[in-house]
This record gives structure tokens, sequence and C-alpha cells, in this order.
């Protein structure tokens, strides 16, 4: 999946493509998040803002005959016009995705490029839509079949569903089978998660009031407006974050693939933040340090053990194979040695089949990750210092799956310019598979330190 801005916050234009794992690095106030954000709420809303046509013969078929069969390659012939249309529809979207005013966004354009010439339907889909007393409607697509098989299980006289709304089902289902295998699930841990970690009780009570306070409204309010005051000032990242840690309590009975068949990422979890989460009957949030007797409320944990509560439940009851794990910052609140270690579990999450997206500004993460890739070739010296230094087979990594890009001012070509311009972009980043990444955001704030420490030791000489 390639991705192209232009306008969009600092960056002026930019393209990057998602590799397994993907990082964005630079100073501060230069795109990064706005990048993310963008990302994450095309990924988010990707299923509401594409739209496959169904047209009325198709149905008027279905009505008379009960049953039709659509050629889904017909659908794939159109899909980038498909997608083009969505993100026209989209950037429309962004003032909303952001909780930002529209004309910070007049002249942003924000694309995305699949790769259709490799799509793989979904192997195998099934819809029943009915009652609890009948059954209204099938839709099937079976193995190795390029068919999608619409039946009508009653009688035409005793349909009542809308139009509208049979459509609307039918484009669902296809947008599944074409574009779900290309277009990952994303999971975001945002900047803000710490707060609302902390603040979780309190954002059910505002939730709480606002019910009340709708309950309690004339017949001339709107409801929705009502509503939509408990987040309107946030952007979607964020709101996604509220709600996934106040719902908590649900989501901690649910168990995902990586709690079922691989526990030991969860006991490298366990030892980054020195015990684990728990969740009561009554919506309370603990977290409990190993090998002690007792509970600590969110508020009387470190920074680190709230910075990591959403990745830490995602890995234990959300997980998914495809996803794409989001986190701005991983870094937040953790001791360097931490932050090895979260590089490290980062890499194994990509050999299982999860991406990984990181926004950072640590070193210690990047030169983790740079020896993980070193250490990935078939040498004997390589193989004896993984072992004597403690590194698994699953946790090393390819050059070729990591895509590395600087926020920063370069000489680039604008569109329709003749002539380089120096402007805020995204500068792909050298990864050599010998020696790893070379991240020189970071280089010339690391080369100024050791001078100035150099002219103090040795100064007099």
């Amino acid at each position: 999946m390639k991705i192209k801005v232009k306008n969009l916050g600092a960056l002026k234009q930019a393209e990057f493509t998602l590799g397994d794992l993907t990082i964005v690095c630079g100073c501060n106030n230069t795109g990064k998040t706005y990048a993310t954000y963008a990302l994450f709420g095309f990924l988010y809303t990707w299923r509401r803002i594409f739209s496959i046509e169904i047209k009325d013969d198709k149905i008027e078929q279905l009505l008379a005959d009960g049953v039709i069969r659509i050629d889904i390659q017909e659908y794939v012939q159109q899909s980038e016009q498909i997608v083009s249309k969505a993100c026209e529809t989209y950037n429309q979207q962004l003032p909303n995705i952001f909780a930002a005013p529209n004309q910070l966004f007049r002249a942003t354009e924000f694309q995305v490029s699949l790769d259709i010439q490799n799509i793989s339907f979904t192997p195998k889909f099934e819809l029943n839509i009915g009652t609890a007393n009948v059954e209204i409607l099938s839709i099937k697509k079976h193995e190795e079949s390029r068919e999608l098989v619409v039946t009508l299980l009653l009688e035409k006289d005793k349909l009542t569903i809308p139009i509208d709304i049979l459509k609307r089902t039918i484009s669902d289902a296809l947008k599944e089978i074409i574009f779900a295998q290309l277009i990952p699930r994303p999971f975001i841990a945002s900047a803000e998660r710490t707060g609302a970690a902390i603040f979780r009780k309190e954002l059910n009570f505002a939730r709480n009031r606002l019910l009340e306070e709708m309950g309690q409204a004339s017949n001339n309010s709107n409801p929705m407006e009502l509503l939509f005051k408990v987040y309107q000032d946030y952007a979607l990242p964020i709101k996604t974050n509220v709600d996934f840690t106040r719902e908590l309590e649900t989501i901690f009975k649910k168990s995902s693939f990586i709690a079922e068949n691989y526990p030991d990422i969860l006991a490298d979890f366990a030892d980054i933040i020195g015990g684990e989460y728990s969740v009561t009957r009554n919506d309370e949030l603990y977290y409990i340090p190993r090998g002690k007797r007792v509970k600590l409320s969110m508020d009387g944990s470190s920074s680190a053990v709230r910075s990591l509560l959403d990745i830490g439940f995602y890995l234990r009851h959300e997980a998914q194979l495809g996803d794409l794990l989001m986190v701005d910052e991983p870094e937040l609140n953790l001791h360097p040695e931490n932050q090895r270690r979260v590089a490290k579990l980062f890499a194994r999450l990509i050999n299982l089949g999860i991406k990984v997206f990181i926004t950072t500004h640590s070193d210690y993460i990047i030169k983790e990750l740079n020896t993980l890739i070193m250490l990935n070739h078939d040498k004997p010296h390589l193989k004896r210092i993984a072992q004597e230094e403690g590194y698994r087979a699953e946790e090393l990594i390819s050059a070729e799956q990591i895509k590395v890009y600087i926020a920063e001012e370069a000489l680039i070509t604008l569109e329709g310019k003749n002539r380089k311009t120096k402007c805020q972009t995204l500068t792909p980043a050298d990864i050599d598979p010998e020696l790893g990444i070379e991240a020189r955001s970071f280089d010339p704030t690391i080369e100024t330190m050791n001078r100035i420490q150099e002219a103090i030791v040795w100064g007099k000489e």
C-alpha cells in the first residue's frame, strides 16, 4: 500500500509505502502525527467510504428469479476507480478525522494506491440475514469461486428489506471479498493513551451525564448534537483510544490468537511492565506487580504501565493476523532497556503476521532494530553473539521487511513543477542488510553531545 499526501499539516508533499514494519522519525512538529492519523482514519473508515454500485437490473433479477450470480472480477476491474473515488470522499472528511477546522484541509490531498494486480479474494464468504423467526437473504462465496451467489429465502411479496438496504448489503459483501485482504485492520495507541488510562472513569461519568441530559432534553433538542459533544473535540485516533479504554471489561473477556498460540509473547510483555493488568467484574482496572500482593489503580501505577496499557490489552485480547498495530511514540515513559525490549516485541509481531507502524524519537529502538537486522545472517560469529546475548531466531528481521521515513525539509520536485523546491516531506532512509537503518534524524544531536563532552574532558590539553 502506497500513500501520497499534499498539504497535510507540516507536510507539503510526501509519499510512503507500508512495510511489515514502518517507521517515521524526525523532529517535533514535522508532520509525523499528521501522517499517522490520516492513515489510521482511512484504514478505519474504508468500508464506509468505498462505494460499489449494484445495478437495478441485478435487484430486479433477484426479485424475479430468487437468485443472482455476480461476477466478482467485474468489480475488481473497477477497483482503481473505487479507491480513487473513496480518497476524494475521504479528503472531505479529514476535518472530522482530526477534529479540526475545515480551512486547515482545504488544499489537502490524501491518496492511496493498492496492489490491485495481486488481489487475493477472501477465500470464503457467507452472510445470512433474517429475523428471529425467518431467514430472508443468503450471500455466499465458495472457496476458489469467483462468483457471489445471492439467494432470496422467502417470497418476493413477503420481502421487508428496502431495496437500498438490499443493494448496500450486497455492496458491503463485495467490498469485504475484494479489499479486506489488501487493507489491514488498524489498532492505534496514540500519544494521549496515558491520560486515557488515568481518566477512563471520568470519561464514563461524562458520557453518563450526557445521557441524562439527553433524557431530560426538550422535544425540540437534537439528541445527536448532544451525543456528539462527547467526542467532537477529539481526533478519531484519540476517540478510538478512549472507546477502547472504556470498554476494557468487555475486551478482557476475549482472547487473541497470541494468547492462544504464543503465550511466551505475553510473558515477554509481562517482563516489560513487571506484572499484569486485571479488570474486575465492577469494571475496576488494576495493575498487579509481579510477586506482590497488591493491586494498584492506574493513577497509582507508573507512567510506563499506563503508556503500555492499550498495547497489553491488544496483544492479549484483540490481536488478529493481518492487523496493523500503530503506536505513536512507543518509547513514552520507558527506560532505555524497556525500549529495547519493545523493539524486539515489534519484531516478533511482524514475524507472526501483524504489521507495525510507529513514529519515534528513540535512538534506542532504532539501534535495537539494527541489531536484529545485523544478526539475521547465517554466519557462525553472529549465531554465537545472538546466543550469548539472549536473542531468539523469531526476533530477527530482514532489511526488506522495514520501511523508514524521516520527516524533514528536503529538496523535492513538486508535482506540476519543473524545478526542485525545499519543503517539508518524508524522505526514505537507507537500510543496509548488513548495517541496518541509517536514521540520520538522531545523529546530529548525538554527535553534538559527544563533541561537547569530549571538549569538556579533553579541553585542557
